[in-house]
């Protein structure tokens, strides 16, 4: 088995602007298959996560569901399997757990190039005609996942080098790298049952309602 402690990854991920999160536990308890101690077979609860103030709020209960999820208090969710099927906060969408809400004209835009080289947003139009509903799986180069699926291993690998650019529900632009689902941000996981869902992932949002999304040290 490989470790990777949190001290061996952020001088890699801290750039003094960006907020990184690590080890965030999802759904901890569900699992896909049955027979895994301390865990039950069952879909993994959905939570929301707002960028501004690191809010984590689950989806456990239709009383939940009705709460918070036609609300524009937050930004990302984290869905299916292991909580690694993310959502932007959209209402349009039919598929986006905040459908007929307040969160009109959010956008997502995928660059394949390394966070810090992603230096600003685009334009409006670049948002709106994007086909992004879903940042989960990829099932190829013009997937707009981040991480594949093996069949053999039933392990997923993030990819590296891909970077999406968002339009949040209050306007403001913000990108985002999401890192490992497996406990420990580890480079590479050979064991099935490695801790998960952790998520790590790191964002920056443009407070100034700009499109400067440049996190390189001056």
């Amino acid at each position: 088995m490989i470790s990777c402690s949190k001290d061996d990854v952020q001088p890699l991920l801290e750039d003094g602007k960006s907020t990184v999160i690590y080890d965030l536990a999802g759904d901890t308890n569900a699992s896909m298959s049955a027979g895994v101690d301390g865990k039950e077979k069952r879909p993994f609860h959905t939570f929301l996560f707002r960028f501004r103030d690191k809010k984590q709020i689950w989806i456990r209960s239709g009383s939940d569901s009705s709460q918070y999820l036609k609300t524009g208090d937050w930004d990302i969710a984290f869905t299916g399997p292991y909580n690694s099927e993310i959502y932007l906060n959209n209402a349009e969408n039919p598929y986006n757990p905040g459908y007929q809400g307040p969160a009109r004209n959010t956008g997502v835009v995928k660059y394949d190039k390394p966070y810090n080289e992603v230096t600003g947003a685009p334009a409006d139009s670049e948002f709106e005609a994007s086909d992004i509903m879903k940042i989960g799986w990829s099932s190829g180069d013009n997937s707009s996942g981040w991480f594949t699926y093996s069949l053999n291993s039933h392990l997923a690998i993030p990819l590296k080098n891909r970077t999406y650019v968002l339009k949040l529900p209050d306007g403001k632009y913000a990108k985002l790298e999401l890192l490992n689902v497996y406990k420990g941000n580890p480079p590479a996981v050979t064991d099935l049952y490695w801790p998960a869902p952790y998520l790590t992932f790191r964002y920056y949002v443009q407070q100034d309602g700009s499109r400067n999304l440049d996190t390189n040290k001056q």
